[in-house]
């Protein structure tokens, strides 16, 4: 059931060989929302120096996407050892460390993780004893938190302790990443109401950074914030809102670095919500929705970026309330990529008589196009207007509303573009993604922008390590 046997195998080994007092066994998972998995697991323990020396016991589960998922581990505490809450670990035993939330094959290894793991337990001892009359009133606890750890939880014991529950959410959403972006996709996610249950997936390091704090300090009805990759479970749409924060030197390191990133990322979202539809709003959008494409293989209705939804909407309204061409506002798009080389575009063209009327319509409307680009151009994508944008396109998932967006999508086949590009087109949007691209006005002005347009991206692409 692993898809990449040899390569846990192997990586087994070399745990078994640094670390010989691990045993390993198969047993059963029990995830967040109460689905079952049998995995791999080894348990044993660390050394920490923290004054003294001490072997501190854990459990880790190997998921079936390893090693491009990182494992699940947690403390293993006997009943006369009581958990210290902390950081990097939480009431349940739950370890949390930045080297799992940027964990990145083949960089990342179990080895690398156990060596981060008792750095920084020596700066923060995760267990502490306890007296025989705290361990007898703790025993039922610890004895729910070993379950835990050895999948065993059923969904009554979790409802009981109060360590879970069986969400049962129709509408889901999952935002990944707590910076700006992220948070301002959350608020406006929820203010839309589309969705039941909007989760703000963490990956900083940190308690208390940027605005989590704020958003659990005001909490807001349906919104979970965490750091644990099954919080997503069975999502329907995962927005992905993180960007690397490197000292890249060029571009093409700034770039290379999220890919990075979300080599560690978009498999455990694939694990957990395997239905799931991406909606990338990190930069660059084109390359990085073709890089969470690749990454979760995905069919490709089910990868969309933003793209140029929010310059479409302005160039729209602009045309409507500003230009007050309502006729033409409703077949307009900007197309192609998002920035500076945004092209406008029609999906249709009213009928006329003859060619010379023909002319002086396509040169009116041209006229009228130049003036709003002219308008356009002063507007920026703050944090909160991308949101808005983020809130409508999940708004027309989730109601399977069958609105036409102009989003990142595959491009190959179209406007004779052969390489496997996203650039911006318009799309009909639906439960299961794109349900079709919808067909632009052939002209070859345009075509030729977006076959430039496409062959930068596909260069690009190719200077990048996936």
């Amino acid at each position: 059931q692993y898809k990449f046997r040899d390569l846990t195998i192997e990586e087994l080994k070399n745990v078994n060989k640094t670390y010989p007092n691990f045993t390993f066994s198969m047993n059963t998972y029990t995830f967040k929302d109460g689905s079952q998995k049998d995995l791999l697991n080894f348990s044993g323990t660390v050394p920490v120096k923290y004054g003294n020396s001490y072997n501190i016991p854990i459990h880790l589960w190997i998921l079936d996407s390893h090693p491009f998922a990182p494992p699940i581990c947690f403390l293993k505490p006997t009943v006369n050892m009581g958990i210290s809450v902390g950081k990097h670990v939480d009431a349940h035993g739950r370890i949390y460390l930045p080297y799992l939330q940027n964990w990145s094959h083949p960089k990342s290894t179990v080895i690398g993780l156990i060596k981060e793991m008792i750095a920084k337990f020596e700066e923060e001892l995760p267990l502490y004893s306890l007296s025989s009359s705290d361990a007898a009133r703790q025993s039922e606890l610890l004895s729910y938190i070993a379950k835990i750890t050895e999948g065993e939880t059923d969904m009554k014991s979790k409802s009981k302790i109060g360590g879970g529950k069986n969400e049962g959410y129709f509408n889901k959403i999952t935002v990944v990443g707590a910076g700006d972006l992220g948070i301002a996709c959350v608020l406006a996610v929820a203010a839309k109401g589309a969705a039941d249950k909007v989760v703000l997936l963490d990956l900083s390091e940190g308690a208390g950074k940027g605005g989590t704090m704020d958003l659990e300090i005001f909490a807001l009805p349906n919104v979970e914030i965490s750091k644990d990759f099954s919080a997503s479970a069975d999502s329907k749409v995962v927005v992905l809102t993180v960007n690397s924060l490197g000292n890249a030197q060029t571009y093409l390191d700034v770039i290379q670095s999220n890919v990075d990133l979300f080599r560690g990322i978009i498999p455990a979202i694939s694990h957990y919500s395997q239905n799931t539809i991406l909606l990338v709003a990190s930069h660059p959008v084109e390359v990085m929705t073709y890089v969470s494409w690749k990454l979760s293989a995905f069919p490709k209705s089910r990868v969309i970026g933003v793209g140029a939804n929010l310059d479409t909407e302005r160039f729209q309204y602009i045309l409507t309330n500003i230009l007050k061409a309502q006729v033409l506002a409703k077949d307009a798009w900007i197309i192609g990529e998002q920035g500076d080389d945004k092209v406008p575009s029609w999906t249709s063209c009213n009928l006329v008589a003859n060619r010379t009327e023909a002319m002086a319509a396509h040169n009116s409307r041209e006229e009228v196009a130049n003036r709003a680009m002219e308008v356009l151009k002063g507007k920026g994508q703050r944090s909160w207007s991308v949101g808005l944008s983020v809130a409508d396109l999940t708004d027309s998932i989730l109601k399977d509303k069958r609105k036409v967006h102009s989003v990142s999508t595959l491009a190959k086949g179209c406007c004779n573009i052969n390489s496997e590009v996203f650039i911006s087109l318009p799309c009909i949007l639906g439960t299961n993604g794109v349900i079709e691209m919808v067909k632009l006005e052939e002209d070859p002005l345009v075509q030729e922008k977006l076959q430039s347009t496409a062959g930068s991206i596909h260069d690009l692409q190719q200077q990048l390590k996936l």
